[in-house]
């Protein structure tokens, strides 16, 4: 009897820690969707092509390469930039779309962040003293959509602009938060 009680309080002790688990997850993308600085990305289009995952959209950004020399200090080539964290300096631009102003592998060496600028943490690729830019991934690479709407999407994309609302927080993680066509909002994403 005594050992049966005990199998419950682990399975009930375990359950807990499960859940309260998945809460932080759920928490803390929902406070950056809520709190963080929203940013306007214009969309390249990409060619997805993943049938396990369901539908969904691939983007690239005009912010997803950037060049050299926007690096502090400029990037001599002699290091490995493989999936090496890269803190970026977003500027909002005259077409209200946010651009790159400034990048650096040590987020204590971009110039103060001024009104209208924001910094975005990412992943770089590539070797920007070698190709003139890097490749940096923020993980707002892929959007998913209701099943049967990513196809229209990839073929109207290459025909007239689509954008993205991020939201930024003061960690430099970001989370797509609206997906548009034009100033139409296809989706947004829920909180929970």
């Amino acid at each position: 009897m005594k050992s049966s009680r005990l199998v419950l309080v682990g399975a009930l002790l375990i359950s807990a820690l499960q859940i309260g688990f998945l809460s932080w997850n759920i928490a803390g993308r929902a406070a950056v969707l809520r709190n963080g600085q929203e940013v306007l990305l214009k969309v390249q289009p990409v060619d997805p092509r993943d049938l396990l995952r369901g539908d969904y959209v691939r983007l690239g950004y005009d912010i997803s390469t950037v060049p050299a020399s926007l690096f502090t200090p400029p990037p001599t080539g002699d290091g490995d930039y493989e999936a090496k964290p890269v803190w970026v300096l977003l500027r909002k631009q005259d077409d209200g779309y946010f651009g790159v102003k400034s990048a650096a592998f040590d987020k204590a060496l971009l110039p103060a962040v001024e009104t209208g600028e924001v910094v975005v943490s990412g992943m770089a690729s590539g070797m920007p003293a070698a190709s003139g830019s890097a490749s940096v991934d923020y993980g707002l690479e892929r959007f998913y959509l209701p099943e049967g709407e990513g196809k229209p999407i990839e073929v109207d994309m290459r025909v007239r602009p689509f954008a993205v609302v991020a939201a930024v927080a003061a960690n430099g993680s970001a989370q797509i938060k609206r997906f548009l066509d034009g100033d139409t909002v296809l989706f947004e994403e829920p909180l929970y």
